[in-house]
């Protein structure tokens, strides 16, 4: 958490509060009217979800809401006395579940994007529908991921929690319900959901296989005003600003990496992983693997998450034991592709591309002579790898990319894994120094253009990775080892 000594410099222009809810902390920051970071300001409490061996993965709704009311009052308290704070921009993670009943009270903790205790439902799912069809008016694949799948689940497992649910919910929205006394969603959460049609709209027919009926979910709305009593005694220095209602992690740090065009792609690794270009035309087709969100009506997402990152390198670390001290420099030494492993970075399950609900993990080539440094090496290239598929659909949907932006804790923090990810995809990676909380950023560009003030362009300082053509055909030869052993694993099992 930030000092307290240190207070936010006073400024006679609006600030934005920019707040961002995620699956390992809950971060809040001040930017000021030109979406500049403003220093002492930031507010970052960790939290960690409950995972279990069953593919629990889950939160409860008390313990995250009272961890982001602290990062919002730590933050408000940083500002500088008499500074105007104008609006308060929100970024959450995408996917996540929860029911409240008729008085507005969890029925469930909050579930997330990587539980995977729906995998059964979700490929019943997948079988009774047309799977491509759902995918191609919601954007959203089938898959353990989105709500279909997790609702299916909770009516089956927990019919007594399903008969006392009114409302379903994500985290944002039932954040905007506790602060303004009204349930309401974005356009960019509802599109992760997997029920809303790209199109507008909830998709009837996936409610009504659910029996889900459409006035348990939350209506659309672009901002709020209007704090209750309460939270307006808490934070007086927000009490006539305006909130917008929560949007999706991964499109606002499309937003704040600057890739709001085909032709820069927003590369972000932090717990999980995902490659994204933003178009302002509805693609025609969705290559295979691919979904599609939105940020706001007319500016879509389009792209592949990979549900294992940072959180492939920590266990990586943490399993073999290794000794990080010169971690970085050792993995540099070796040559590209070089360790002879062929590796499945499946460990947390797949979605793009395959979208498999029993993938897993795996590693080929083993020997008595591997050494743990080589098993880490190779996590990480199947990492890089991994993405390069991603980019190669992206190349088929969302044409004329030239360039990455990398952000992220896991990338931005790893010189040598940003030049695994050039070298495999084979496009130059742009990894800026102020892009390690993308989302953040967007959150407050996002909250500036609802002021109707646009920030002046500005370069941000960075390094370049180039692909190294000497590393292009060992890559070529691993994508094809990691496709067969896909192949062999995953779909041969299916």
């Amino acid at each position: 958490m930030a000092d307290r000594g240190a207070q936010a410099e006073l400024s006679t222009e609006p600030l934005i509060l920019s707040l961002d809810v995620g699956t390992s902390s809950v971060r809040a920051l001040l930017f000021d009217h030109d979406a500049r970071p403003l220093p002492g300001s930031e507010t970052k409490v960790e939290y960690a979800p409950r995972i279990g061996p069953d593919g629990t993965a889950e939160v409860e709704i008390h313990k995250l809401e009272g961890l982001t009311l602290r990062a919002i009052s730590g933050t408000v308290g940083l500002a500088a006395r008499g500074a105007v704070i104008a609006a308060v921009g929100v970024s959450t993670f995408w996917h996540g579940v929860a029911g409240l009943d008729a008085h507005g009270r969890p029925t469930t903790p909050l579930i997330l994007w990587m539980d995977t205790r729906s995998r059964r439902q979700a490929q019943a799912l997948r079988q009774e529908l047309d799977a491509e069809a759902v995918r191609a008016r919601t954007g959203c694949p089938i898959h353990p991921s989105y709500w279909p799948a997790k609702l299916a689940w909770l009516r089956q497992s927990a019919p007594e929690v399903w008969s006392r649910t009114r409302r379903w919910v994500s985290f944002g929205d039932l954040l905007y319900q506790r602060l303004f006394g009204e349930l309401a969603t974005s356009p960019s959460m509802a599109s992760g959901t997997g029920l809303r049609l790209l199109a507008g709209g909830w998709d009837a027919e996936l409610l009504e296989r659910l029996g889900v009926p459409e006035q348990s979910l939350p209506q659309e709305l672009g901002e709020m005003c209007g704090l209750k009593p309460g939270p307006r005694r808490r934070w007086p220095q927000l009490s006539e600003a305006t909130w917008l209602t929560a949007a999706g992690d991964g499109a606002l740090a499309n937003l704040g990496s600057g890739c709001v065009d085909p032709s820069r792609r927003a590369l972000t690794i932090g717990t999980s992983g995902a490659l994204r270009a933003m178009t302002d035309r509805l693609p025609g087709r969705l290559a295979h693997g691919l979904w599609c969100y939105l940020l706001e009506p007319g500016q879509y997402v389009v792209g592949g998450s990979l549900s294992n990152g940072g959180n492939l390198y920590a266990w990586l670390v943490s399993t073999l034991r290794l000794e990080e001290r010169g971690l970085e420099q050792r993995l540099g030494r070796m040559r590209p592709a070089s360790t002879g492993l062929t590796f499945l970075p499946l460990l947390g399950g797949e979605r793009s591309l395959g979208f498999a609900p029993n993938a897993s993990g795996a590693i080929a080539g083993l020997t008595q002579a591997t050494t743990a440094d080589e098993i880490a090496r190779a996590g990480m290239e199947a990492v890089a790898l991994t993405f390069a598929g991603v980019d190669r659909a992206l190349d088929q949907t969302v044409p004329g990319a030239m360039r990455l932006v990398a952000s992220g804790a896991a990338i931005v923090s790893s010189p040598v894994w940003a030049q695994m990810m050039a070298d495999a995809i084979g496009k130059p990676l742009a990894v800026s120094y102020s892009a390690m909380e993308a989302s953040s950023q967007g959150a407050a560009e996002l909250a500036l253009r609802h002021l109707g003030l646009k920030r002046r362009p500005r370069r941000q300082p960075g390094r370049n990775v180039e692909p190294r053509e000497s590393a292009r055909a060992a890559y070529e030869e691993a994508y094809r080892r990691q496709r067969w052993l896909y192949s062999a694993v995953i779909e041969g099992s299916s």
